[in-house]
């Protein structure tokens, strides 16, 4: 099954392309080479067989026939010059003088240069010599031919074919053993990623893709595959929890006001009550629109680069004007509000989503903090950042609890009968992460310190 899809796999195919025009560029060259050395080899025999040429034909014009045969058999007495040929045939090309035997049928006309097998010539490897030779006609008519032993050329060449076919098989054979070990190994990681993702659609989110340890390339896409199918089944516990969450807070209002209404439509007419029970009634629909309000801004920063709108905040602005808002809240509890800190702090952002934010975490030191105690904006601006920390003397939130605040609906246990929904702190954080905020939970001794750190403009 597994070598089926291997040899079927665009891998395996793009294997055997790149084996081909591997191969392609060995042929060449090997191509080169012996064309390179083939071309040296005759270029030099050509020029020593010109050579002696001339001096013979000038032999021949100081010594006329007698001269020039006498000059042949010199030089074939000459044992430095092994490998060389020499012939002298008259005009109907018998042998008059030289070492070989007959002239060769290869060579006809009135000159040229051509080559032919020695076999004519009388030494013992005749029949193993590749000769190479260029003859004339003199002007008795006399045929003088010169030429060399180039033999060594033709065994380089059949070296040369036969390594070069050796080669090629071995790179065709080893290329394919690795072109197939690979795309098996590579069919193999996919198939496995396949494998799990056919679990995850049958079984749920539960399965992972496997990590071999090795480190590569494919471990990294395995683990990235992991860690989304870990945020995704984060995400879809917060949906479960969140949805759990909108079922528990909306029986509570819903039930209210069906008693009332269960018990107003039962009873007798009363202009009194009935104004009482509308005015309760609305004040829970309140409750219940506010939270899908909340529920609704938080989705669509969280889903949306509102970027566009975003332009130069003086944070200080920001924070004064929450200040003011809440200022009020704060003389009902006794709570000293006030900011402090470096003024202007100018970041790049969105003015509202930021007010928003701020007034939230504000609006929870005031909530959570205690009476007669004290709530501080403190805005302190840095080189690349600027932060705002909301700092309250209250209870503060336990450093267990503290991963879980931002979650939707989350509530601290002593928070239940506090008036909220528990979406402030998941609208700050989806803020944050509009504009590449941190945000961090820290002791104020006694009491909650929460810095927002925002990039600078």
């Amino acid at each position: 099954m597994l070598i089926n899809k291997t040899l079927r796999s665009s891998t395996f195919k793009v294997a055997l392309i790149c084996i081909v025009a591997f191969g392609a560029v060995v042929v060449a060259l090997f191509g080169y080479v012996y064309s390179a050395t083939a071309s040296y080899v005759l270029g030099r025999s050509d020029r020593a067989i010109d050579a002696d040429r001339a001096a013979l034909e000038r032999v021949y014009e100081t010594g006329g026939r007698d001269g020039l045969i006498a000059a042949i058999n010199g030089l074939r007495a000459d044992a430095r010059l092994n490998g060389r040929v020499y012939l002298l045939a008259d005009p109907s090309f018998a042998v008059v003088a030289g070492n070989l035997g007959s002239w060769p049928r290869v060579l006809a006309g009135g000159g040229g240069r051509a080559n032919f097998e020695g076999g004519d010539r009388p030494s013992s490897d005749a029949n193993r010599s590749l000769l190479r030779a260029a003859f004339t006609t003199l002007a008795n008519g006399d045929h003088l031919l010169v030429g060399t032993d180039i033999s060594d050329l033709d065994r380089f060449a059949r070296q040369i074919y036969l390594a070069l076919g050796l080669v090629v098989l071995l790179i065709f054979v080893l290329a394919l053993i690795a072109g197939v070990a690979v795309t098996r190994r590579t069919v193999g990681r996919i198939e496995a990623i396949n494998a799990t993702s056919r679990a995850i659609m049958q079984s749920g989110l539960g399965e992972r893709v496997p990590v071999h340890g090795s480190r590569d390339e494919w471990d990294q896409l395995a683990a990235n595959l992991n860690s989304m199918l870990d945020r995704i089944e984060v995400l879809m516990g917060e949906v479960k929890q969140a949805t759990d969450n909108v079922a528990h807070d909306l029986r509570t209002p819903l039930t209210r006001m069906r008693a009332r209404l269960e018990r107003a439509c039962g009873g007798a007419r009363n202009a009194s009550a009935d104004q009482s029970l509308i005015a309760d009634t609305m004040a829970d629909l309140d409750d219940v629109l506010r939270m899908f309000s909340s529920l609704t801004r938080i989705s669509q920063i969280e889903t949306s680069t509102r970027t566009s709108g975003f332009g130069a905040v003086d944070l200080f602005e920001v924070t004064e004007g929450v200040v003011e808002l809440y200022d009020a809240a704060a003389e009902d509890k006794d709570i000293d509000l006030k900011v402090i800190g470096d003024r202007p702090a100018f970041i790049t952002g969105d003015r509202d989503l930021l007010f928003d934010a701020v007034a939230n975490l504000v609006d929870n030191a005031i909530k959570h903090g205690r009476n007669a105690g004290r709530v501080t904006v403190e805005l302190k601006r840095g080189d690349n950042d600027a932060v705002i920390a909301v700092c309250d003397d209250g209870p503060g939130i336990p450093p267990a609890e503290r991963l879980h605040v931002f979650r939707r609906f989350y509530r601290l246990e002593r928070s239940r009968c506090t008036p909220g929904n528990g979406l402030g702190l998941s609208l700050v954080a989806a803020v944050a992460r509009l504009h590449e905020a941190r945000i961090e939970l820290l002791d104020n001794a006694p009491g909650l310190k929460v810095e927002l750190r925002l990039p600078s403009a």
